[in-house]
């Protein structure tokens, strides 16, 4: 049981393509992640904070062996039952205390912002990575748009491309490759969402960030067969393809090598 330190049990192998659905800015992410991983092709993947598991579920599936963590306990329910069909596990439990074993990949996806020491973070996830590993996450983009949306899901700060290749060389990695994402939609669904959590921050008053930062996991999930989540994502399909060529963006995909 996931709760108590034990992993998810495995399912059969990643052979059943049945993926939850991911979430509008997840799925123009992924357009951007599934390659890097592909290219790497791990033999043995570690993803820090995995929410309820819809990406994690395809990079379990792309790699021989995948454990995920959660601080989140609802979220990391939902991610054993999403991941273990493609022989993955999740721990409901920092990374600290986590099982694992250096690892070909590390990724962690909208992670980083939500801890406020993230240098420190970064140099505790390096050490995870086998020399010749990479480590992979993403991140929104531009301090200049922080706005409530940021604030209501525990976000310390955003990133320009530049902060956050520094970040990444400063921990003694290389090979830093970092690509904006999410133009034109993403404007959109910012300017939505800041409307949106601009009133929900009044009743949120008093919560810590650590709080926030659980919840963001959960917030603006599609269920796992809901026909909404069907119709959402044909109709995203097109911007997936219109982010390769429309400049700018409201988030960065980073890979880095471990010497």
């Amino acid at each position: 049981m996931i709760a108590d330190r034990s992993p998810s049990a495995a399912g059969p192998p990643s052979s059943a393509r049945d993926f939850p659905p991911l979430a509008i800015r997840a799925q123009l992410r992924w357009a951007l992640v599934r390659p890097i991983v592909q290219r790497i092709a791990p033999a043995r993947t570690i993803e820090v904070g995995v929410g309820q598991g819809a990406m994690g579920a395809r990079i379990a599936a792309l790699s021989g062996s995948y454990v995920g963590v959660e601080i989140d306990e609802d979220s990391a329910r939902r991610a054993a039952v999403n991941i273990a069909p493609h022989g993955g596990v999740v721990y409901n439990e920092p990374l600290a205390a986590a099982p694992r074993e250096q690892s070909d990949l590390l990724c962690a996806f909208e992670v980083l912002e939500h801890i406020e020491d993230d240098r420190g973070a970064l140099a505790e996830w390096a050490q995870c990575v086998s020399p010749g590993g990479h480590l992979l996450l993403s991140v929104p983009a531009n301090p200049k748009r922080y706005g409530p949306m940021d604030e209501f899901v525990g976000h310390f700060r955003r990133y320009s491309r530049e902060a956050l290749t520094e970040l990444l060389t400063s921990v003694g990695l290389d090979e830093v490759d970092v690509r904006l994402y999410g133009s034109p939609l993403g404007y959109l669904l910012e300017a939505v969402r800041n409307r949106i959590d601009a009133k929900k921050l009044a009743q949120a008053h008093g919560q810590s960030m650590e709080e926030l930062t659980k919840a963001s996991g959960r917030t603006f999930q599609f269920g796992r067969r809901s026909w909404f989540s069907a119709v959402t994502t044909a109709c995203v399909l097109p911007f997936v393809y219109l982010q390769r060529v429309c400049p700018g963006g409201v988030g960065l995909v980073a890979v880095a090598r471990k010497p």
